[in-house]
C-alpha cells in the first residue's frame, strides 16, 4: 500500500514553517483521580511530534479520550492528564487547547494539545463541515493512531480529504509496513495463532485466513468449538455448539489447500473455573462430562511449538488458554517461547495477546506487537481500513 510519510514531507522540507495537525492515539486508561495509569500509548505518540519540531512545524496534535457525549464537554473528558505527560516526554510546555475547530494559534517551533476531538459535535459521524474547518487549521496532516484507523471519523478520514496534503506518520506507517510483510507478502509457511472465548467474535477472521494461511492453530474457547467439529467431546467447556458447521467449513477449506487447523491431542482440564483448581492433564479423547479445557496439553504444545519454529511467518492474536492462573498457562507460555525462539518474521495484537507478551517478556523477540485492537482485527479479516484507504486514495493523487 503507498500512502505519503511524515518521514517523506520532513525530507523534502516542506514541514518548516508550515502548520502539522496530529492525530494520534492518547485515549490512555486513567485512575478515578484522573491520573495516567498506563502510558505507552503517550510514549508511542513522542516520534512522529519531535519529528515535526524537529523539521520546524507549528505543531497541533490531537486524540479522543475515553467516551464522551459530542457538544457536551465534561472535566472528566479532558486531555489535561495527558498534556501534562506530554510536556514531561518531551521537555517542554504543553498548552492545552479548548474549542479550537475555529481556530488555533500556535508557532512554528511550538506545539499544543488541542482537546478531546470526540466531544466536537460531527466527529463521529465525519461530517463535512467540521473536517472542511479542521482541515483548513493545517497545511499537513498527519495520522499517527493506528488504533482508530478502523473508524472514518472526522479526525482519521474526513479531515485527510481536505487537508492539502495528507500523510503516514511513523507509527502508522509502522504498521502499514508490518501487516504488509505478514499478510500481504508473507514468507512461508505462514502461520496463524487465533485464540479467544468464542468463534462468533472471531468467525470472519478464521474464515478469512483459512483463504491464505498454511497453518490455522486455534485456541481458548475456539479451539474447544474445533474439537467439537472434529467429533471430540469437550465435557462443559465453553464453546459455540451452533458453530460447529462453520469450523468444519474452516477445516475443509485448509485441508483443500494442503493446509490445516492443528486439533489438540492433548488438553489441561479442571472441575472448576478457578486459580487454585486442580489441573489434569488429559488425552483429547479422555475428556470427562464434567470437565472444563482450559488449557492446551504439553504434548499439543511441544507439537504445536515445533511447527512454529518451521515458519517463516507468524500472526498471533489470542492467548491458547487461561494463561492468567497459573496451572492453564503452559500452552500460552510454550506457544511464546517458540514465537520468541523462531526466525519467522511475527506479528502480534490484541489486549491479552500483549499481556502475555508482557508477563513471558519476550517483547524484543515478536517482530512487531500491534497498537491497534479492533484495527489489528479488521487487518485479519481482510478489511481495508480507513484510514488507510483514504492516505492511500491520497497519495495515488
Amino acid at each position: 500500500m503507498k500512502v505519503l510519510r511524515l518521514s517523506d514531507v520532513v525530507k523534502s522540507g516542506f514541514a518548516e514553517n508550515r502548520r502539522v495537525f496530529i492525530r494520534a492515539d492518547l485515549n490512555v486508561p486513567q485512575a478515578d483521580d484522573g491520573s495516567i495509569t498506563e502510558d505507552t500509548r503517550v510514549r508511542a505518540s513522542v516520534p512522529c511530534i519531535q519529528m515535526a519540531l524537529a523539521a520546524g512545524a507549528a505543531v497541533m496534535v490531537t486524540s479522543h479520550l475515553g467516551r464522551p457525549t459530542e457538544g457536551e464537554f465534561k472535566p472528566e473528558d479532558s486531555l489535561a492528564p495527558v498534556a501534562k505527560r506530554l510536556a514531561q516526554l518531551l521537555g517542554r510546555d504543553v498548552p492545552l487547547v479548548a474549542d479550537w475547530v475555529d481556530g488555533v494559534t500556535v508557532a512554528p517551533g511550538q506545539v499544543v494539545l488541542l482537546e478531546n476531538c470526540r466531544v466536537n459535535k460531527g466527529e463521529k459521524k465525519n461530517n463535512e463541515a467540521l473536517a472542511r474547518k479542521m482541515a483548513a487549521l493545517c497545511d499537513i496532516y498527519v495520522n499517527d493512531a493506528f488504533g482508530t484507523a478502523h473508524r472514518a471519523e472526522g479526525t482519521t478520514y474526513g479531515i485527510a480529504q481536505f487537508a492539502p496534503i495528507a500523510c503516514a506518520g511513523p507509527l502508522l506507517a509502522a504498521e502499514i509496513d508490518a501487516i504488509g510483510k505478514a499478510l500481504a507478502k508473507p514468507k512461508r509457511p505462514l502461520a496463524a495463532i487465533v485464540a479467544g472465548s468464542k468463534v462468533s467474535t472471531k468467525l470472519t477472521i478464521l474464515k478469512s485466513l483459512s483463504q491464505n494461511v498454511d497453518q490455522l492453530i486455534v485456541g481458548g474457547g475456539i479451539a474447544n468449538t474445533f474439537m467439537l467439529a472434529a467429533g471430540l467431546k469437550i465435557g462443559k467447556s465453553l464453546a459455540e455448539a451452533d458453530l460447529v458447521d462453520e469450523a468444519k467449513a474452516v477445516i475443509e477449506a485448509m485441508k483443500a489447500r494442503g493446509a490445516e487447523v492443528p486439533i489438540p491431542t492433548d488438553v489441561v482440564v479442571a472441575k472448576t473455573f478457578a486459580a487454585d483448581a486442580v489441573a489434569t492433564v488429559k488425552k483429547a479423547t479422555e475428556v470427562a462430562d464434567d470437565d472444563l479445557i482450559l488449557d492446551i496439553g504439553p504434548e499439543t504444545a511441544a507439537k504445536l511449538a515445533a511447527q512454529l519454529k518451521q515458519a517463516g511467518t507468524i500472526v498471533w492474536n489470542g492467548p491458547v488458554g487461561v494463561f492468567e492462573f497459573a496451572a492453564f498457562e503452559n500452552g500460552t507460555k510454550v506457544i511464546a517461547q517458540a514465537i520468541a525462539e523462531s526466525s519467522a518474521f511475527s506479528i502480534a495484537g490484541g489486549g491479552d495477546t500483549l499481556a502475555a507478551i508482557a508477563k513471558y517478556g519476550i517483547e524484543k523477540q515478536v517482530g512487531y506487537i500491534s497498537t491497534g485492537g479492533g484495527a489489528f482485527l479488521e487487518i485479519l479479516e481482510g478489511k481495508t481500513l480507513p484510514a488507510f484507504e483514504i492516505l492511500a486514495k491520497r497519495a495515488a493523487g
